[in-house]
């Protein structure tokens, strides 16, 4: 029996907002290349698209920690 192909692995959520930021930098300048093909550009880009709703979450996140510290009131934050 033939093997089914293998699926991609699933990429990993970044373990910080700085090393989302980096990949997304990295990926940015290699679809920027121009040297990739369809297939890679599409997956780029949908990585990409994560990778930027993560670093929005984020800084949302501590925006509104900050909000709350201007508040006067001290709460723990907690990241969502």
């Amino acid at each position: 029996m033939p093997k089914a192909p293998a699926s991609p692995p699933v990429p990993a959520t970044p373990v910080s907002y700085e090393a989302a930021l980096e990949e997304l930098e990295q990926l940015v300048a290699r679809l920027e290349s121009g040297d990739m093909p369809l297939d890679q550009l599409l997956a780029g880009y949908q990585r990409g698209a994560e990778l930027l709703k993560f670093c929005r979450d984020r800084l949302e996140a501590v925006e509104n920690q900050v909000r709350v510290l201007d508040q006067g009131e001290l709460k723990t934050w907690t990241p969502e």
